[in-house]
């Protein structure tokens, strides 16, 4: 039976009822001794201010038992101004300031809101939850494949809630899709191609120059090794710098593969191999402007990641997505709902999302990061199971770490399936961890 354009709001008013019955992970209860501000009213800080910071700043302050009690940010610049746009919202002004530390101090701040790069991802997360605060870190969530570990043990240890900023999975069409498919729509799921294609233009060569006086970036670098400052790294292109950031891999990737490994039940690899380079420019860009990934699975089941970020040529019409194949038909999952075909490849059900939604905008805002706000805030103050806790974020993340090892050594790597370790290659281990900036490392 053909279902044709199921709506946004009757999905709404279900994804609660979906979201328990296909066990996302969890549960999670509020922490013992964990003091809410006024009304059970999540108070956060928010540690950075431009791109998606300000979409999640302006969204903590929008939705329903959450309050931005302050920002921060390295960059003076754009604090006032933001300030001013969640006042608007929340009705008071955030206090503002360039140290996120001291919201760590602040006894009145529930939550730290972690926006910064990707470098900082653990590091301020384990220092947050040190301090007695749950936290919302945007993906990666962590710079490596160590810290994916560190971080998830940090939360075990200290007990506070902690939600990774892979929005989908709280969107209830995702969440729908995957009740289908438990449900049998497409059969037994065994293959699914994860995708990302977005015309990036060169960053060119970089010169060392003076700091701006506008910037702290002493607390910029935190963790990393301290280097000369070089006018075109900040405040974008850390993110094709290994020393900062994770590449194209877990910037964009980790949303897709997450999917894909959601949609067919697995968790650990037992193989990944990855073939790509940088073609499009010769520039300072260190990552990888194309890359194709394979996932092999002990239940016999693959998972292919193909990111090209320097040629926006698409997938099915769209910049991103995901497909998964069964042995009955297949599911292309994106930002916009989702499509199932049988095994001829005719269209048996469509479900949109009511809100026009650009697959490529950098900043990601839209109804999924509203739900996924919520989300984290009732997992603090009612209990509520997590769309996405830090260890189930992790397991995507952790692959995707790898899948850059197996690109830079240039070959496979074999993995124990328990946890995700290299197995009979000390060269990639050796990769396993970074260097830190002596008396910055992070450690629970």
């Amino acid at each position: 039976m053909s279902v044709k354009n199921v709506s946004r709001r009757d999905f709404l008013k279900k994804s609660a009822v979906v979201g328990a019955g296909i066990g996302l992970a969890g549960p999670f209860t509020m922490a013992k001794g964990s003091v809410l501000g006024a009304n059970d009213r999540v108070n956060v800080a928010v540690m950075a201010a431009r791109s998606r910071a300000s979409v999640l700043a302006n969204t903590f302050a929008e939705v329903k038992g959450t309050h931005v009690k302050s920002l921060y940010d390295v960059d003076n610049r754009p604090l006032a101004g933001l300030a001013e746009k969640v006042a608007e919202k929340q009705g008071t002004r955030p206090e503002t300031g360039t140290d996120f530390r001291k919201a760590l101090e602040d006894p009145d701040v529930d939550a730290l809101v972690v926006a910064a790069p990707d470098h900082w991802h653990t590091a301020a997360t384990i220092m947050a939850l040190k301090a007695g605060k749950h936290v919302y870190v945007e993906k990666p969530g962590s710079h490596n494949p160590a810290e994916a570990d560190l971080i998830v043990q940090a939360t075990q240890r200290y007990g506070k809630v902690v939600q990774m900023g892979n929005q989908q999975r709280s969107a209830p069409e995702s969440i729908q899709a995957m009740k289908d498919i438990a449900d049998g729509i497409i059969g037994e799921p065994y293959y699914a191609k994860a995708f990302y294609a977005n015309p990036r233009d060169t960053i060119g060569r970089g010169r060392i120059a003076p700091v701006p006086e506008w910037l702290d970036y002493e607390l910029w670098q935190g963790p990393a090794p301290r280097t000369p400052y070089r006018d075109n790294i900040i405040h974008y292109n850390w993110h094709w710098f290994w020393k900062w950031g994770t590449g194209e891999a877990l910037n964009n990737g980790t949303h897709e593969y997450d999917i894909a490994r959601w949609a067919l039940g697995v968790t650990h690899p037992t193989r990944i191999s990855s073939a790509g380079g940088r073609f499009a420019f010769d520039d300072d860009w260190e990552f990888y402007d194309t890359q194709n990934v394979n996932f092999e699975f002990a239940e016999g089941k693959l998972i292919n990641w193909e990111g090209r970020s320097a040629n926006g040529f698409q997938f099915y019409d769209r910049g991103r997505g995901t497909t998964i194949h069964g042995t009955k038909g297949t599911i292309l999952i994106d930002r916009s709902g989702y499509i199932v075909y049988d095994m001829d490849n005719k269209e048996v059900k469509s479900v949109k999302v009511g809100q026009v939604v650009d697959a490529l905008d950098t900043v990601g805002g839209g109804d999924m990061t509203d739900l996924h706000i919520d989300n984290f805030a009732k997992a603090i103050t009612r209990g509520e199971k997590l769309n996405s806790p830090i260890d189930e974020g992790q397991i995507s993340v952790k692959a995707l770490h790898l899948a850059n090892i197996s690109q830079y050594v240039g070959r496979s790597l074999n993995l124990d399936p328990r946890n995700g370790r290299i197995i009979g290659d000390s060269e990639a281990m050796s990769l396993w961890s970074r260097q830190y900036e002596p008396g910055w490392e992070p450690r629970i």
